[in-house]
This record gives C-alpha cells, structure tokens and sequence, in this order.
C-alpha cells in the first residue's frame, strides 16, 4: 500500500500512512462498542446473580477455587506485558523480536484459554452447567463472551504474523499489529473486571 515517504522518520510505522491512522481511530470507536457489549452483559449478570443462586444449585463461593483464577487472571496480564514488547520491538524495527513476543504472547493466551476450559468442564461436572439456575447461565454468558474474544483475537494475531512474515514489515500490516496489540490490552482490562466482580465476589458469597 502507497504511503506518504515525506513523514517524519520518527513517526511511528503504523502511523506513517493515512488509511493506518483512520484505522487505527475506527478500532478504537469499535472498541467502544465492544465496551457497551460487556457492559450490557457484566448488567444481566448483576441482575440475575442473586436471583439466580437463590434458584437452587452449587454456590460460586463453594466451586471458585482462588489459586486456578489467579493463575488465569496472571496468564492475561503478563500476555499483555509481552505484548507491549513487542510494540516495542515494533517501533524499533527489529522484526524477529517483535515475533518472539507476540509468540510468547499467544502461549499465555493459550494457557488462559486451557485454564477456562478446564475450569468449566469442572464445573459442569459440579453440577454448575449453562441450564442450573439464571446465576450459572449469566456466569457462562459472560466468561464464555470473553473467552470467545480471547480466541478469536490468538486466531486474528496469527493471521497478522503470518503476513508479516510473508511480506516483511510496512505501514499497512504494522497498524495491523499496533490495532491487535489494542484488542488483547482490551480483553486483559476486561477480565480484570470478570476477576474482581465474578470471582473474588463469588468466593465471599
């Protein structure tokens, strides 16, 4: 893609073009609109928690275990750590290293991912499934949201790295990283929230 070669060296890459600085602008109005969605679906959880223990069924505080939702809610924030690198890495240019954090990015994304499944497959096995009572329901509605996120961004990165890897670092594919690392540093801030109103508030009853 053409992009204007009188910008100032100093510019960042993914902002040396037009179009990456338009785009980059419209991710961040689409992220909020992914921010009115969880907040709508954070809403329906407080409004059916209550109702929905009360309903009968395994009660948060006796299944949430602290240690496996810390270890999950470490996995996000050290992935968003390593993916601040590799903007770094990014805006120095050095391609190889940038790919190296992002990798290292996704296999926390991954364990996170492993973790939650695990954790709800144990769960279901508790006798907490989708159908046991609004609570439970609501609980899945939004983990199972976030989670969704959380693997359609790995995919999405993945497909940004393997263009970079197929036609070197520009403008165009580097807005594509720079908007990527966005989404992943939005889904980290959206658990924080799932950890301290789901969980830590679930295991105090």
């Amino acid at each position: 893609m053409a992009h204007n070669t009188n910008v100032d060296p100093n510019t960042p890459l993914e902002y040396q073009s037009e179009t990456g600085k338009l785009n980059i602008f419209g991710f961040w109005v689409f992220l909020g609109a992914e921010m009115a969605l969880f907040a709508t679906i954070f809403a329906t959880f407080f409004a059916l928690k209550d109702h929905g223990v009360m309903a009968g069924g395994p009660l948060p505080s006796d299944l949430f275990e602290l240690k496996n939702t810390l270890i999950m809610t470490l996995l996000l924030l050290f992935s968003s750590f390593t993916s601040g690198l590799s903007i770094n890495e990014l805006r120095r240019r050095n391609v190889k290293a940038m790919i190296f954090w992002i990798a290292v990015t996704l296999l926390f994304g991954l364990g996170f991912l492993y973790m939650e499944i695990t954790e709800f497959i144990h769960l279901v096995h508790e006798g907490a499934a989708l159908g046991t009572n609004a609570y439970w329901s609501s609980f899945y509605l939004l983990t199972g949201t976030h989670g969704l996120h959380v693997s359609l961004g790995i995919l999405w990165i993945i497909l940004v790295v393997i263009q970079v890897m197929k036609n070197g670092l520009n403008p165009d594919n580097a807005k594509k990283i720079f908007i990527s690392s966005l989404y992943w540093h939005f889904l980290d801030f959206v658990w924080i929230f799932v950890f301290t109103s789901v969980y830590l508030l679930g295991m105090v009853g």
